[in-house]
């Protein structure tokens, strides 16, 4: 769980998991099997804007080595409190602390992270700096499209979904146009799309795979 403070700190209470883990931890860890070909390969992944670990956690958990970045203090200490098994790291994606995180990561994760950010492409170019070549990123944000977005209008669901009071929330919100644009323009290829949550077209999240350019 998490709320803001007056110190426009995104803080969490507690160390629990989040209620999206529950949908989004099976397909990303088929996409993390996608970008590899021997399967008991064990992957170095960056799990950028990694709240209180658990995310970071489960992927440990599944035979990686991850290291976990996140920008709230309070997450920072449940997760080295929580979560000895992976390394975690305070520090923003607007200013990542280069000489702890050394290029050379196979993948590098965001998790309903880019939402929230106001300058999104930074996320891209700051897992550009990290990955190795021919790495992967992995993002996952809510889903929009026409036909949830119409429903919502319809059953006038459009104020609680893009709520603007509540602080530290969504601020961007992607399809997988724009998503796709976003990608392509920042230099990576062989983009891939899955979706998690709900029935077809209505679902919570999209999450998709894409690798580095090759040069």
């Amino acid at each position: 769980m998490q709320h803001t403070t007056n110190g426009y700190e995104y803080a969490y209470i507690d160390g629990d998991y989040e209620h999206h883990h529950a949908y989004l931890l099976t397909p990303v860890l088929q996409l993390i099997s996608q970008t590899v070909t021997n399967p008991t390969q064990k992957l170095r992944v960056l799990d950028l804007g990694c709240g209180s670990g658990r995310f970071s956690q489960q992927i440990a958990q599944a035979g990686h080595d991850v290291v976990g970045v996140e920008n709230s203090t309070s997450g920072i200490m449940l997760a080295r409190q929580n979560i000895p098994e992976c390394k975690f790291i305070e520090a923003s994606i607007y200013n990542l602390p280069d000489a702890e995180l050394e290029k050379g990561f196979d993948i590098v994760i965001a998790a309903e992270v880019i939402e929230h950010l106001f300058y999104p492409r930074e996320l891209l170019r700051s897992a550009k700096k990290y990955l190795q070549p021919q790495g992967h990123i992995i993002l996952t944000t809510p889903f929009h499209g026409y036909w949830k977005n119409l429903a919502m209008a319809l059953l006038g669901k459009m104020d609680q979904h893009l709520n603007p009071l509540w602080d530290g929330g969504h601020i961007k919100f992607f399809s997988v146009a724009t998503l796709t644009n976003l990608l392509e323009e920042e230099g990576f290829t062989d983009i891939n799309f899955k979706f998690a949550g709900r029935v077809p077209y209505f679902w919570k999240s999209v999450l998709c795979s894409a690798a580095l350019e090759k040069n």
